[in-house]
């Protein structure tokens, strides 16, 4: 299994193993749960499952989390995960697990994986979107992730929304102690609170496609607020390709409504930038993991 890859996907329910070989297929792919809010416990299955995963064996090990590592402390921070905030989550999973470590945002994972060998293989520049319980991205350049000094290139959930309506002011509160984030209104928790109902987000699509006049108001706003949104990004970042992961990237009429909407918003007279959907779906956050390990580079 020579230059072979082990990926695990850190989350706040499952942590999903993977061994990836040279030619990018997964060999084998394993669940187990997330002890909750035991830190020791985690670091215990995620070394459980690595061995697993090559049983003796020492290959190198990239792990996709919630939140980040903070460059200044080494500590994680901003994981919904609350358990790993603070503590030094790489040193210690070097240190548990015996093998090369490298880790990364799982927003930063899906990004990478989609752009290597996913939707956006030949793109130059990829931003690689999750929207779900949250709202999150990750952006590579020329088949590299890019983290950035401060660690949180792609991190356009916490961003005010661009071009608010007044009836969009001042926002609701985000847990990160602003209001009006993207991520408020794009998350699916979003949707059903712009919604105001007990709908969650598929319901409310699916009521919408049966024609139910408040639903579709709903969504056409959804699309709109993403538009802008996105608008924002190609406006600095001007990617070649962005791919829509998470489960709210799987409503189907973004693909339709989101090149439609998105030149009103660009400075630009045209939008050559491709909306996508996933390739590896759900497998793209840990197939980025052992991604961080890439094929002919030293370790």
């Amino acid at each position: 299994m020579k230059q072979a890859r082990i990926g695990i996907d850190l989350g706040g329910t499952k942590i999903e193993g993977a061994l990836l070989l040279p030619d990018g297929s997964l060999a084998r792919r394993i669940r187990v749960a997330t002890p909750q809010g035991d830190y020791q416990a985690t670091l215990d299955a995620i070394a459980a499952l690595a061995e697993r995963l090559d049983p003796g064996g020492d290959l190198p090990l990239g792990i996709g989390t919630p939140g980040s590592r903070s460059p200044a402390t080494g500590l994680m921070r901003n994981a919904n995960s609350t358990c790993l905030n603070g503590r030094p989550l790489l040193d210690d999973l070097r240190a548990c697990s015996g093998r090369r470590v490298r880790m990364a945002n799982d927003a930063d994972c899906f990004a990478l994986s989609e752009a290597i060998d996913g939707a956006a293989r030949h793109a130059r520049t990829v931003f690689g979107v999750i929207i779900g319980t949250g709202t999150g991205a990750g952006i590579v350049v020329d088949g590299q992730l890019l983290s950035g000094p401060n660690a949180i290139a792609g991190e356009w959930g916490h961003n005010p929304l661009p071009w608010p309506t007044d009836a969009e002011l001042p926002g609701p509160p985000c847990y990160c102690g602003k209001r009006g984030c993207i991520e408020t209104y794009l998350s699916g928790p979003g949707m059903c609170r712009d919604h105001g109902s007990e709908l969650d987000a598929p319901s409310v699509v699916a009521a919408a496609e049966s024609g139910d006049p408040d639903a579709r108001a709903t969504l056409d706003r959804y699309c709109d607020r993403l538009a802008r949104a996105l608008a924002s990004v190609i406006n600095i970042l001007d990617p070649d390709a962005i791919v829509l992961g998470g489960g709210m990237g799987q409503i189907e009429v973004l693909y339709d409504a989101l090149p439609q909407r998105l030149p009103q918003y660009l400075f630009a007279d045209t939008c050559n930038t491709r909306i996508l959907r996933p390739q590896h779906g759900d497998s793209s956050g840990v197939r980025g993991a052992a991604w961080l390990w890439p094929l002919h580079q030293p370790s």
